[in-house]
């Protein structure tokens, strides 16, 4: 199916470990809907949890839609993310047992639907983030390389 990616959270490749990825719809209000089409959402700080068997966004900052007026919403509201029950036990067993956390890793039209892409993740620690700069200056240097014709 045709994907439009509205917002990607880089930090949160650079902050964890992706292990697994899963996509979820999201239950929005009508000006919220709106203001996502406009690119006005940021998921910087945001992540998600599960209450009662139920998966939930938090900190995600929707901004007001300007024509909203009294109808708008509040920008950081709790959202209920969509999955399935298979899905949530799977994730909540490895949230429990494995000490994963769960990121929002991207927001995307899929049709005119919107939903967001989830993952699986542990945190790195520094030297992990040191190895995959080094890694990734190591690739940029050999493609600059390449690129030079003697």
């Amino acid at each position: 199916m045709d994907r439009k990616v509205i917002t990607a959270n880089r930090k949160a490749f650079h902050d964890y470990n992706i292990f697994e990825k899963y996509v979820a719809g999201i239950v929005l209000t009508g000006t919220e809907i709106k203001s996502i089409r406009k690119n006005a959402i940021n998921l910087k700080d945001s992540f998600c949890k599960i209450e009662d068997n139920e998966v939930f966004l938090y900190k995600c900052h929707i901004s007001p839609y300007e024509q909203g007026n009294r109808y708008n919403h509040d920008a950081e509201r709790t959202r209920k993310l969509l999955l399935t029950k298979k899905e949530i036990l799977k994730l909540q067993s490895k949230v429990k047992k494995e000490n994963y956390t769960i990121v929002p890793l991207e927001v995307f039209f899929q049709g005119s639907l919107a939903k967001m892409e989830i993952g699986l993740a542990k945190g790195k620690k520094l030297h992990d983030k040191r190895d995959d700069l080094a890694k990734k200056d190591q690739k940029r240097e050999i493609e600059r390389a390449s690129k030079i014709k003697y």
